[in-house]
């Protein structure tokens, strides 16, 4: 069985989606349920294409909450490295083609080093 755990970005992430989305105080005990499945079954998550290859995501308490994670299969480890809300146009999910009102739009540049997970990324 695999190890879950949130890096210090996926923590902060957490934190800045309860204070602007008001979420409710049980947030983070919705989120950890969410994340039983992987520690049994850490490759369910459908994999990220592009600048988030090598990633997988689930869907969190709320089917708008992305949980993205890579897993260490050498180390039998699932690391959360972000948080996020599926509804952004910036969302690991999102289409990097379209912004708001379907103009196009440039994305900030991927910074790999703010999911630092002790261990490795992928390249």
């Amino acid at each position: 069985m695999a190890s879950v755990e949130l890096s210090a970005a996926a923590v902060e992430d957490l934190e800045a989606l309860v204070q602007t989305l008001s979420l409710p105080p049980d947030t983070r005990a919705r989120v950890a349920s969410s994340l039983r499945s992987p520690r049994r079954f850490p490759l369910m998550g459908p994999e990220l294409e592009g600048r988030w290859q090598g990633f997988r995501f689930l869907l969190g308490p709320w089917r708008w909450m992305l949980l993205v994670y890579i897993f260490m299969e050498d180390q039998d480890r699932v690391v959360i490295v972000t948080v996020q809300d599926a509804r952004s146009a910036t969302a690991a999910t999102g289409d990097p083609t379209v912004g708001a009102h379907g103009r196009g739009w440039r994305r900030a540049p991927f910074d790999r080093d703010r999911f630092e997970v002790p261990g490795r990324l992928p390249s």
